[in-house]
């Protein structure tokens, strides 16, 4: 929220009617999004069988729950919170039995919306206008997309109480002692938010630190002498709730202690291992937040203080984990183009399972297993977030852009601030971006089918008559003539059996490193059109599926690539599983490789590099229709969408720049245009 500044500009000119009514139909925009959002969780709860939904409530009102159970608290299902929290809110729950659903959600939401308000107010000053009218709708709609926040509404948590408790006595509640009360409940609920009380202490808020002490001992007493059994269990027997639950080595434990586990460490040198790394982490993560305290960022120094709680807890489920978000407040980079990544990367790992974050490849397992601990970890003890004494905090190095191409139409471009850059955009938001999008588009082509291979099959065997009628119709039905040709000469059929398997991907990733790093403006056009051309694909993966010509059992095609088919079971070889196979209109290996043919012929210097570049799309599509992986109609959609990505990438942004040379020169920017990013 409060890296959204452009250009390094002072955030002015918002005094004039124009500039006023587009920032009020802007908020209205996010406020409504926000509503939305909050509509479909309740919705998708809601909706949800009672047996699959608020399975963490169950804990406490279903047969076995904490409600009806007359012995100890621990003797029920699955309950792990505290001593404490079980008094409070065992009497809560009867409330709960009666309005399962409706009451539990509508009162959750509230919490965030009233998470998301609090926060938005505690943005380090001075803001600009547009931000301080902007950051509550947008800081709720990142809450309700976060997958703590969707976790909690689904399982019936209370992980939102602490977190609200905590920004209450830092930033609303007013007196010290009122505000050391405030934490110290929420410590009382969740023990490793006492951390906050050294915070207090050392931000000159020693009253403050001392309520929260006095408060966690006075409820966790009380809790004690009326629970003697249960507080032992849990203070005692497990030591702060470990073992309760889930197992401690479970990947939903994003936790020192859940990482140590799986990485095999066992007995007394994992909690040695794990005692000595949680001390560095908080008297690290401390020394920071109360150095960004001082500077006035204190919602920064909340954040970063939770996420070592995250870190230096034995048990940090996913539902606990809404410190890692707010640690999106901080602002890293001195260039205006580089803002943008801490907070999409604290964003999509919040908001994305960790499987899309990272490839399914065993050398990445221990940094997926624990991608959301290790942005905690780096939060709290690595981002170099800027102080605000920095000249870069407000007025960042401003981006240099390319002149303007006059285009033949009159409202092209469509959309004028998208304007063309002339800097390299930093790699690892690329790499994160481009990691992200290849995983949705994963996941929306085997979702095109219903999420199997068997449950589109008739479909797409139905359409792929269809195709292959027209196509006898238009008399360019070759797929199974070209096929048995080239499966009788062995080094035709090996070259296209290796062509299909090795360039689609090899290519398109060389064009856009050459481009990366060579042609950084002519990088975003290409990146662009390539974009839109596969968001175009998608759609036509998920409006039409289509079966290959391999996967038609009528047709005696021979799978020169995947081998003989077992068509007497729902899915066909060891490649079904990784991904849809009746995704083939539009064809994305012909489209990506007419999208290279047609980059290199575009932007290379040299007539034989043009026609060089020009041979990998020939060689693709006889690639894919001689090893009767798609259909000939399928290249001419991949065309299509190829060409239509590149209509959308000039209406919206203009013709491609002819020039590496700004537009106008920066005075606030001594780096030259081509630094890279």
């Amino acid at each position: 929220m409060a890296n959204v500044e452009h250009g390094g500009r002072a955030a002015d000119g918002f005094g004039t009617a124009a500039t006023g009514a587009r920032l009020r139909a802007a908020r209205l925009a996010l406020w409504a999004v926000a509503a939305i959002l909050a509509a479909r969780q309740m919705t998708v709860v809601l909706t949800t069988p009672s047996g699959e939904r608020l399975t963490d409530l169950e804990t406490w009102v279903g047969p076995e729950g904490v409600l009806h159970v007359k012995g100890s608290l621990y003797d029920s299902t699955r309950f792990t919170g505290t001593p404490f929290a079980g008094l409070v809110l065992k009497p809560l729950t009867r409330a709960a039995e009666q309005a399962l659903g409706w009451g539990w959600t509508f009162g959750t939401l509230l919490l965030v919306v009233a998470l998301g308000l609090v926060a938005a107010r505690a943005l380090p000053q001075p803001v600009s206008r547009r931000t301080s009218l902007l950051a509550a709708p947008v800081a709720i709609s990142l809450l309700m997309l976060s997958l703590p926040v969707r976790n909690a509404l689904w399982l019936g948590q209370t992980s939102t109480i602490p977190v609200l408790l905590v920004l209450l006595g830092c930033f609303t509640v007013r007196g010290e002692r009122a505000s050391g009360l405030c934490i110290g409940l929420a410590a009382a609920l969740q023990p490793t938010v006492l951390l906050f009380a050294p915070l207090l202490w050392f931000t000159a808020r020693r009253r403050a630190a001392l309520s929260a002490a006095g408060t966690f001992a006075a409820c966790t007493a009380l809790a004690w002498a009326a629970l003697p059994h249960d507080s032992r269990t849990y203070w005692v027997h497990h030591m702060a709730g470990v073992g309760l639950g889930g197992e401690a080595d479970a990947l939903a434990n994003q936790s020192l202690h859940g990482a140590l586990l799986r990485l095999g460490l066992t007995g007394s040198l994992e909690i040695a291992l794990f005692l000595l790394l949680g001390a560095a982490v908080t008297a690290l993560a401390l020394r920071r937040a109360v150095r960004y305290a001082a500077d006035g960022q204190l919602l920064l120094a909340v954040a970063l203080t939770g996420c070592a709680a995250v870190a230096v807890s034995p048990t940090t489920w996913q539902h606990q984990l809404l410190w890692v978000l707010l640690a999106v407040v901080g602002r890293v980079g001195k260039r205006a183009s580089d803002r943008y990544v801490w907070p999409v990367a604290v964003v999509l790992v919040t908001t994305l399972p960790a499987t899309m974050m990272l490839p399914h490849m065993s050398v990445v397992y221990p940094l997926r297993d624990n991608l959301v601990l290790l942005a905690a970890l780096a939060a709290a003890t690595a981002v170099p977030f800027l102080s605000r004494t920095s000249p870069h905090y407000q007025r960042p190095i401003p981006t240099e852009y390319a002149p303007p191409v006059p285009a033949r139409f009159r409202n092209v471009p469509l959309l004028p601030f998208l304007r063309r850059v002339l800097t390299r955009p930093n790699l690892l938001l690329e790499l994160l971006l481009l990691r992200v999008t290849y995983a949705a588009y994963q996941q929306v082509r085997l979702a095109a089918t219903g999420g199997t291979n068997s449950g589109g099959r008739a479909t797409a065997e139905r359409h792929g008559h269809l195709i292959l009628d027209l196509e006898r119709f238009l008399h360019i039905d070759i797929e199974h003539a070209l096929n048995h040709a080239v499966a009788k000469i062995g080094f035709l059929r090996d070259f296209f059996d290796f062509y299909y398997e090795s360039f689609h991907f090899v290519v398109p990733l060389t064009v856009l490193g050459v481009l990366y790093w060579r042609r950084p403006v002519d990088y975003r056009w290409a990146r662009a059109s390539l974009g839109f051309a596969t968001l175009l694909a998608l759609a036509g993966f998920w409006l039409f599926p289509l079966a290959p010509p391999r996967l038609m059992p009528s047709l005696g095609m021979i799978d020169t690539v995947h081998g003989v088919q077992d068509f007497s079971q729902p899915d066909y070889g060891t490649l079904t599983a990784l991904t849809n196979q009746y995704a083939a209109m539009p064809s994305l290996h012909f489209g990506w490789a007419l999208w290279c043919g047609v980059v290199i012929a575009v932007i290379a210097p040299k007539w034989w590099m043009k026609a060089l570049g020009l041979l990998h799309p020939l060689f693709t599509v006889s690639a894919i229709v001689a090893t009767g992986n798609h259909w000939v109609l399928d290249a001419v959609g991949g065309a299509v969408v190829v060409g239509a990505g590149f209509g959308l990438s000039y209406a919206f942004q203009g013709p491609r720049p002819r020039t590496a040379t700004p537009a106008t020169a920066s005075k606030a920017a001594p780096e030259p245009a081509k630094q890279t990013g």
